[in-house]
């Protein structure tokens, strides 16, 4: 199967949904602001609105609606990405009342793993995605595409349902790709006992999307997996063996990386590669002390990793050290694997947990 990756410069304009006074809406507008430049889409503006009561039809009032009208067609914006789930017949209406194409941020998220996905089972999994989120929205959102062409963002991937086909072929489809990543799935879980009675220490890095998990697991393995400074730069499960010493030999995994409102189609679709950190004998927990929301992610990742049912240690390792003043936390290990900081120290203190 082949994917239509070809970027095209659309103009994002973001709108941000809230429920609570208490949500800090600039939060999750930056974080998807930063996965629509990871998407290739050009941000020209944003606008929120705090609902007491949903409105069925386009999930937001219709003054609000107006005033976005406006600033759309100031910017010249031809894409607006809700930071908030939209059903099939939401995402039209909107579409026909702002005559842009409009998607979500859950499309948005689906449409940026659909262009990294390398590996068989990634695109697999991405596949699957994509059809699972689209199948209840055929109806809703048929004739939506074609509108605003039928490529770019939201557009992209095997998995992303031609509209032309019928509810039962895309059932079709999801059960054959589930059969498929069950067999990879099988498969991982043989190379798993393979590893386990060769009796090496597994250890899992897990961490939200772009803390620099590929970029620790490169420097300590001297391997050259791809490490980038955007949002999901790596989707691939990718294990090393290591020896951090004389006697001391490790199997290091490197895991996809967590995010605010990950879907959960696609938490289940990759389950498979997640179960890597279950089997894990421990777990780095990567984060990104130079984000100032860096405790808001640690929490995330701390209720993925709850979710999962994790029993073994965490060691928090704080990267990106060489750019921060304060290092209050004294739960974890200081380290830049940018800089080559901390690594030995990191590499010692897991040496210890073994023991």
């Amino acid at each position: 199967m082949a994917y239509d990756t070809k970027k095209e410069v659309e103009k994002a304009y973001l709108v941000g949904v809230v429920f609570s006074n208490k949500e800090d809406v600039q939060i999750s507008l930056n974080e998807l602001a930063s996965l629509c430049e990871t998407a290739g889409l050009m941000v020209v503006g944003n606008n929120f609105q705090l609902v007491r009561q949903i409105t069925p039809a386009t999930l937001i009032g219709s003054g609000k609606l107006e005033e976005i009208k406006n600033e759309i067609e100031n910017n010249g914006a031809n894409v607006v990405v809700f930071d908030h789930e939209l059903s099939g017949s939401q995402a039209r209406n909107l579409s026909d009342f702002l005559n842009v194409k409009v998607i979500d941020r859950i499309t948005l998220i689906l449409d940026i793993f659909a262009q990294r996905a390398i590996s068989n089972e990634g695109k697999l999994q991405v596949e699957l995605a994509q059809l699972k989120y689209n199948l209840p929205r055929l109806s809703g959102i048929s004739g939506t595409s074609g509108r605003f062409g039928g490529s770019g963002v939201g557009m992209r991937g095997p998995g992303e349902t031609k509209l032309e086909l019928n509810k039962r072929i895309a059932q079709n489809n999801i059960l054959k790709l589930e059969k498929e990543i069950e067999k990879i799935k099988q498969n991982r879980q043989v190379q798993r006992k393979s590893r386990f009675e060769n009796q090496a220490f597994k250890v899992a890095i897990v961490g939200y999307t772009n803390a620099g998990k590929s970029t620790l697991l490169n420097l300590i393995t001297k391997a050259s997996i791809y490490a980038d400074d955007k949002l999901f730069a790596t989707l691939d499960t990718t294990s090393r063996t290591v020896w951090l010493c004389e006697g001391k030999k490790i199997i290091l995994t490197d895991t996809v990386g967590f995010i605010s409102k990950l879907p959960h189609d696609l938490v289940d679709a990759f389950s498979s590669t997640l179960e890597e950190a279950k089997d894990a004998d421990l777990i780095l927990h990567v984060i990104d002390v130079s984000n100032k929301h860096y405790k808001h992610q640690i929490e995330v990742v701390e209720n993925v990793l709850k979710d999962l049912n994790i029993t073994c240690p965490v060691l928090k390792v704080y990267n990106k050290c060489d750019v921060v003043e304060n290092k209050d936390n004294t739960d974890g290990i200081y380290i830049s694997a940018k800089k080559k900081i901390g690594i030995e120290e990191l590499k010692n203190e897991i040496i210890k947990i073994m023991e």
